[in-house]
């Protein structure tokens, strides 16, 4: 018992809603990053945008991944005034070096798309699951690849597929956040119980 009391304990310290502000880093929004003229953006929201950051990041072909807010209609967004917005991140990438249809696998593989509730450890409409379409082929690629997934795991998706809006971007602090707080970005992902949820899952060793 004491435990399992000290593991929910940790989890809970260690949770994307429990950030802390790291000494000397700026609460201020990151600057916006603008795609050059042979790149493309795609939006994503996968719960807390630490890790969804991380995985999209690592992908050959992604130049540059930005964490913040979008999906809601509150004003000038904050992470302590979130509103009705999702943690979100903004991807710019090559087309010619990764194409959207192998984004929406990595986005896919790192979220737990039958969860109404959030993601992982963290709940609540904030962390809600989702993929923000900025025109006509996104969105056909994005509801095909939700149907298929739909079909793999035969269940119901909770992930909405949805038209862009305003995004913005989250507090310097939060961006590369697994770089600037290895330490405390690993202890949420084993907090969380992130690794496991998504082998059970996807049915992944």
């Amino acid at each position: 018992m004491r435990t399992l009391l000290l593991a929910a304990a940790a989890a809970c310290l260690a949770a994307c809603s429990n950030a802390a502000l790291p000494q000397s880093a700026s609460a201020e929004p990151a600057a916006r990053v603008a795609p050059a003229s042979h790149e493309a953006v795609a939006v994503f929201a996968g719960g807390c945008f630490w890790c969804i950051e991380a995985e999209l990041e690592a992908v050959p072909g992604v130049r540059a991944v930005v964490s913040g807010y979008t999906g809601g209609t509150t004003p000038d967004p904050t992470y302590k005034r979130m509103g009705d917005h999702a943690e979100a991140v903004e991807v710019i990438y090559d087309p010619a070096e990764v194409t959207y249809e192998q984004l929406l696998e990595v986005f896919w593989s790192n979220i737990d798309p039958t969860d109404e509730g959030g993601q992982f450890y963290d709940r609540g409409s904030q962390y809600r699951t989702a993929i923000y379409v900025l025109d006509e082929a996104q969105a056909a690629a994005a509801r095909a690849s939700l149907e298929a997934n739909a079909r793999r795991l035969s269940q119901p998706i909770a992930t909405a597929v949805l038209p862009a809006g305003a995004f913005y971007p989250a507090e310097d602090y939060h961006q590369d956040y697994y770089l600037k707080e290895p330490e405390r970005y690993q202890a949420y992902k084993k907090g969380s119980r992130r690794e496991e949820t998504l082998r059970d899952v996807w049915q992944t060793q």
